[in-house]
């Protein structure tokens, strides 16, 4: 009975801290709840992001303001393409003592080494440089040499990419996208919205922003979330919506079975059910329904099912099959 009044207070907690950084956020940020709600879900899940959206947009922005708002480490990374894997990770250095006439090696850590990594423009750079990131994302650690380093939790990785300057670009490979638990693109703001913005940023406004969480507090509800009972009907609902992404099974649809090259694997199920879980748990609710799987649905989903030729053809891109099976049911 303790263990679980402890844990309604979790979430009522999470509840209130949901509000308060979203209060923050609106001073320097215009719009964009939807995309703000997926960051904060995706923060709270403990797991990675990628945001995609044209320049102009406030990718960046958001990011590090959000970062802000929570008391941890932040640490920025402009992805070029003569960034090298060292650049991110650290490298060792030659180092000799004045007083002992003596020389070794130091592991100098590199940008990687704090709470919220911002990966600015990731597909700028090759894939070499990209994949230094695949430990750090996945094991919460770097290795350079016989040395392995723990990172500092929570660490979460924010890329952004630009869909519309595709030339001197490289697309993630598809391991490194599955790393991403959300992929999430920013539209253009609305009429009102780009006026308030004009408005905000063309005189002077206070856009300082006060620390709210420690990184402690956010590990704590990051294990309350965890601890969310889950229904059987909302568990096979959603392992079923990710089977159903998969071609030539007995049981696929036939849009899979004519549109998909390859479906998503079981990381995408576990990805399903842990963001509805602090999607619900955001809300104030203690058990995560279908309608949380189904809002959380595209963006766990869009970069992990690839469409086949046929479908590019016709037009056919994965939200729309994505769309359609959550149609079906």
């Amino acid at each position: 009975m303790n263990n679980d009044k402890q844990l309604i207070d979790m979430i009522s907690e999470l509840k209130s801290s949901r509000d308060c950084l979203k209060r923050e956020i609106s001073k320097v940020i215009v719009g964009q709840d939807r995309v703000i709600d997926q960051v904060l879900i995706s923060l709270f899940a403990n797991g990675h992001l990628l945001i995609e959206g044209v320049p102009g947009l406030a990718k960046t922005l958001l990011i590090s303001t959000i970062a802000k708002a929570l008391n941890l480490t932040f640490n920025r990374i402009q992805f070029t393409p003569d960034l090298m894997p060292s650049d991110i990770t650290g490298t060792d250095i030659l180092v000799s003592s004045s007083q002992q006439d003596s020389k070794g090696f130091q592991y100098l850590k590199g940008p990687i080494f704090a709470n919220i990594i911002l990966a600015d423009e990731i597909n700028r750079t090759p894939p070499k440089t990209q994949s230094a990131l695949l430990q750090a994302m996945q094991e919460y650690q770097v290795s350079s040499g016989n040395h392995t380093w723990n990172l500092k939790l929570p660490f979460i990785v924010m890329a952004t990419q630009n869909p519309i300057e595709q030339e001197g670009t490289y697309p993630l490979p598809e391991a490194q996208l599955d790393r991403f638990m959300f992929y999430i693109t920013i539209d253009y703001p609305t009429y009102e919205e780009e006026k308030r913005i004009v408005e905000l940023t063309t005189q002077n406004f206070d856009d300082s922003i006060s620390a709210k969480l420690s990184s402690e507090q956010i590990i704590k509800l990051q294990h309350a979330i965890r601890a969310l009972p889950v229904s059987d009907h909302v568990l096979d609902y959603a392992v079923r919506l990710v089977r159903n992404t998969r071609p030539n099974l007995p049981d696929s649809p036939s849009e899979t079975n004519r549109w998909v090259s390859w479906g998503a694997g079981p990381r995408a199920s576990q990805y399903l059910v842990l963001s509805a879980k602090a999607r619900a748990a955001l809300d104030g609710r203690l058990t995560p329904s279908e309608e949380d799987i189904r809002q959380v649905a595209f963006s766990v989903l869009r970069h992990r099912v690839l469409v086949s030729f046929a479908a590019e053809a016709e037009g056919i891109k994965s939200t729309d099959l994505i769309a359609k099976l959550i149609e079906k049911g």
